[in-house]
């Protein structure tokens, strides 16, 4: 498989503030990476240095097998970019604002194919400002397709978006990469980490402090397993604490959720007491703790990310 990202290394440093501090990975050729860290954590830096929009202070970085350093120019020629906060033009519709951009590059998808990747061709004669935030989000996706990349970048793609267009924009990067195109994107949410990535490098203050596949990541630090089970049953989180093997429990959203590491001997002694308490256990779920468990077990794998 070809190599089409080289970091070693990379430092960048703004005044007193250590940016990114000696970071080093690779990106295969059709592989979804990501970078996932809180706000701060360097993630823009690295990204923008990949993308030649940045210049970094030192280490290697080779993209496509340019020096995004010396070869900016031509290496945005074949890679797609998709900014944080792209400034659309509001007064143009959909289609106007897409012709404009494929004018710009000599060999580029046809508008139609464009509105056909991101799903809006009911959407192609809207002005973009009548349009919703996540079309926005796949008006500027579009955008970063339209030069046919090779490579495409992705700073917090879904960041601000509801939970419908988050996961719109989910299946849109999924059919992108079962395409076989290469993928590279920041983010700060642990689920949208999990959901994509092929591997995935966890970023905080400007160093990498685990890469790898996140069933990986998960297998070797969350050995927990949750059962699941509504409010209304009537059991307390307290008496569920009680119970042989619970970690630990959590009430939200009218579930129950308990962290076991021997899920066999918390469910024994959960039906033991469902049974004396005479409640019904009915909806009760069985599953592995995920990225991001809202009892901080994400802090386990991320000991400084709040």
């Amino acid at each position: 498989m070809a190599t089409t990202i080289v970091v070693e290394d990379l430092r960048k440093r703004y005044g007193q503030i250590q940016a990114v501090a000696g970071v080093s990975f690779t990106v295969e050729a059709g592989e979804l990476f990501g970078l996932l860290g809180p706000n701060g954590a360097g993630k823009t830096t690295i990204i923008e240095i990949l993308e030649g929009l940045r210049f970094r202070d030192a280490g290697r970085v080779e993209v496509l097998g340019y020096d995004p350093g010396r070869d900016g120019r031509r290496l945005r020629q074949r890679v797609g970019i998709q900014l944080q906060e792209a400034q659309l033009l509001p007064d143009l519709t959909v289609r106007e604002l897409l012709e404009l951009f494929v004018a710009l590059f000599p060999r580029a998808r046809g508008v139609d194919e464009l509105l056909r990747l991101v799903h809006l061709e009911e959407r192609a004669t809207a002005l973009i400002r009548h349009l919703s935030g996540g079309q926005k989000q796949r008006v500027s996706l579009a955008l970063g397709l339209a030069n046919e990349p090779e490579l495409i970048f992705l700073d917090e793609p879904t960041s601000g978006l509801d939970p419908q267009a988050r996961h719109a924009l989910w299946d849109i990067l999924g059919e992108l990469k079962a395409a076989g195109r290469t993928l590279m994107l920041t983010t700060h949410s642990m689920e949208e980490a999990e959901r994509l990535c092929d591997r995935l490098a966890i970023v905080d203050h400007g160093e990498i402090i685990a890469l790898a596949r996140p069933r990986d990541l998960v297998a070797e630090h969350f050995r927990e397993t949750t059962l699941e089970l509504t409010a209304e049953t009537g059991l307390t989180p307290e008496e569920l604490r009680a119970l042989d093997g619970v970690a630990s429990v959590t009430c939200a959203d009218g579930l129950l959720t308990l962290f076991t590491e021997n899920p066999g001997r918390t469910l024994t002694a959960l039906t033991a007491l469902a049974q004396r308490r005479q409640v019904d256990l009915d909806g009760l779920h069985l599953r592995r703790a995920s990225l991001e468990e809202e009892t901080g077990s994400a802090e386990r794998v991320l000991p400084e990310v709040s």
